[in-house]
């Protein structure tokens, strides 16, 4: 999580990697930092990186380096919400993958596909990549895989009225992420769970699930994650009439959320997102 001491460190692999002119690793240099300042906030930075590293890969031929890369713009591009561009990156990151053979590779293009999709408001679209990403993980035995994959169709079933369906998505998600220890996609779990159940009317489950969503994320030290577990809590009381406690939830998830290098993706915050 220390992503200034990852970027004063990558920085460092990078200008040996120039010295000694090894293009290779000059190239997963630069992706490392885009990779970096996309998690310290900074997609537009990122990007500049990820460009740099993907002329590298075709300079040299490296095919694998290439995907990557583009892939990695896909989601820079996405987080920038320009998300036609992060398609093109995502598809042109998939075609390679189908060219190596690199099924894991096809399974992560598929689901940030899918993520985009949901973003653009194409949920059918989204629907059909994310079940082929799903069918992929469950080829390859791929737990974590198929439980993203399983928690990103209930996103997809939720935002089209169906929370019926979208629960027992989150439900397989959660049961998953609880089998592998997975606690972030756990809390993620929780907290779809709780949202379904609001559209549902079900207020009380709803309240429980939004509370042991801020219990992990608390635990995991993650503040933008705990902002908002506080505002879903918020906006089910809202929803049970309670409107003074749910300001007050609001209230508490607003104040944390504004804690300097507390943002982060609202996909990231409330469902399963991309995979790069």
């Amino acid at each position: 999580g220390n992503t200034q001491r990852a970027i004063e460190c990558t920085e460092q692999a990078l200008a040996i990697a120039r010295e000694i002119g090894d293009r290779r690793r000059e190239g997963i240099a630069l992706g490392n930092l885009g990779i970096a300042h996309r998690a310290a906030g900074d997609p537009q930075q990122a990007i500049t990186y990820h460009k740099q590293a993907l002329a590298i890969a075709q300079e040299i031929g490296d095919r694998r380096g290439e995907g990557n890369a583009l892939g990695s713009l896909g989601g820079a591009f996405a987080d920038l919400g320009e998300l036609r561009q992060a398609i093109d990156y995502h598809e042109r990151a998939l075609a390679i993958a189908r060219e190596l053979g690199d099924r894991r590779g096809q399974g992560q293009s598929l689901g940030n596909l899918g993520t985009a999709y949901v973003d653009l408001g194409e949920l059918r679209r989204a629907i059909g990549c994310h079940e082929q990403r799903l069918a992929i993980a469950l080829e390859q035995r791929d737990r974590r895989g198929e439980s993203i994959a399983r928690g990103n169709l209930g996103n997809a079933y939720l935002l089209l009225g169906e929370p019926r369906r979208a629960i027992e998505y989150f439900r397989e998600r959660l049961a998953i992420a609880k089998e592998i220890g997975d606690h972030r996609g756990e809390g993620i779990a929780q907290g779809s769970l709780g949202r379904a159940r609001v559209e549902l009317g079900e207020v009380a489950e709803a309240i429980m699930a939004h509370e042991a969503a801020l219990l992990i994320r608390r635990s995991l030290t993650d503040i933008a994650g705990q902002g908002e577990a506080l505002s879903s809590l918020g906006r089910a009381y809202d929803a049970a009439g309670d409107h003074e406690r749910g300001a007050a939830y609001h209230r508490q998830g607003i104040d944390l959320l504004r804690v300097p290098g507390s943002r982060q993706p609202l996909a990231a915050a409330l469902v399963d997102s991309a995979e790069n």
